[in-house]
């Protein structure tokens, strides 16, 4: 007996313009543009300072271009491409079936937080879990738009992009097959498996536009967090300290994978914020790159919400030692030792 629920979306209230934080962002953007001569006179009193702004400005200038078509494949997906594509591409048997959901990542590219509600899609439409959930860890990770990005971020390091592609696509079909192993139904929250409508006559466009631009104001909001968060690194830490994690690869490689479950960047992003140490070797900046888009604080709590907390406490410390495996891994195989 089915135990499935109903929950609509809210329809439109029919209200008219409001600001959002979108439109602040586009003032305060606005704001810093008319006032850049006097924020200048301000920095050159500052030197410190400037050279953080400097790396920030850096970061999102370089970032943005990919955030943007990321989030425009983000919300063609959600409007125009079925969940139910992939289950008709899928052979039946599970143990096939994970490492062809991981490719498909490569195909069907899409963000962090869109990713989790699209698996819990592909669940309720039958899809197995350890399918949905390799989908879920590699399409954010092994798309285009984070490769090109990655390649951009790094153009002296091209192996950079292959490693991150073999570390990330490694870590979503080893956790896959561990979930056909090892994985529960009952870990499950019954609200992960209720089915959700749309608003009625609502258009795919207009299905589009909103997609694209809660994930832009989402998405945009962490780029301006991990960008102030590199800024402050490249000034504020002691070079000693960076010198301490440039020699020794067992503690850079744990400190950067817990930033980048703390900082929880987005992945059309994140190189250009890896790229930023460049003080730091390869290998430990690579774990920051596949750690990222796997698990980190605001995907806990996405996947806490979607899929249950029982389900989260277990399925995030297994990927966050999964990720790091691969990562060193892939880094050793294909960057040539510990760089």
């Amino acid at each position: 007996m089915s135990t499935t629920t109903d929950i609509e979306l809210p329809a439109p209230t029919g209200r008219g313009w409001r600001v959002t934080s979108l439109e602040v962002l586009c003032v305060v953007l606005v704001v810093a543009l008319l006032g850049q001569q006097w924020i200048a006179g301000l920095l050159d009193d500052f030197p410190a300072l400037r050279t953080g702004s400097t790396v920030f400005v850096a970061i999102c200038v370089q970032a943005i271009p990919f955030l943007v078509l990321g989030v425009l494949i983000s919300g063609a997906l959600a409007a125009f491409v079925p969940a139910s594509l992939l289950e008709k591409l899928l052979p039946r048997r599970e143990a096939l079936a994970v490492p062809i959901a991981g490719i498909a990542g490569v195909a069907l590219p899409t963000c962090e937080c869109a990713a989790v509600p699209v698996s819990r899609r592909l669940i309720q439409q039958g899809v197995p879990a350890s399918v949905a959930l390799t989908f879920l860890l590699a399409a954010p990770a092994v798309n285009p738009v984070v490769l090109a990005a990655t390649a951009v971020a790094f153009p002296n390091e091209p192996g950079m992009v292959w490693a991150r592609l073999a570390g990330s696509l490694a870590t979503a079909v080893i956790m896959g097959w561990l979930w056909t192993r090892f994985g529960r139904a009952e870990w499950f929250a019954e609200r992960a498996l209720a089915r959700i409508t749309t608003n009625p006559g609502e258009s795919k466009w207009a299905v589009f536009t909103q997609t694209a631009r809660a994930d832009l104001v989402d998405a945009g909001g962490f780029l301006v967090l991990g960008a102030i968060a590199a800024a402050a690194i490249n000034v504020a830490v002691p070079k000693s300290w960076v010198e301490t994690l440039g020699g020794n690869i067992a503690l850079g490689v744990i400190v950067l994978a817990v930033l980048a479950v703390i900082l929880a960047l987005c992945s059309e992003a994140d190189a250009f914020v890896a790229a930023s140490l460049s003080a730091l070797p390869l290998i430990p900046r690579l774990v920051f790159l596949v750690v990222g888009p796997a698990i980190d604080v605001k995907l806990f709590a996405l996947q806490a919400g979607t899929f249950g907390r029982s389900f989260a406490v277990r399925f995030a410390p297994a990927t966050f030692v999964v990720a790091i495996v691969c990562a060193v891994t892939a880094g050793w195989l294909i960057l040539g030792g510990w760089r």
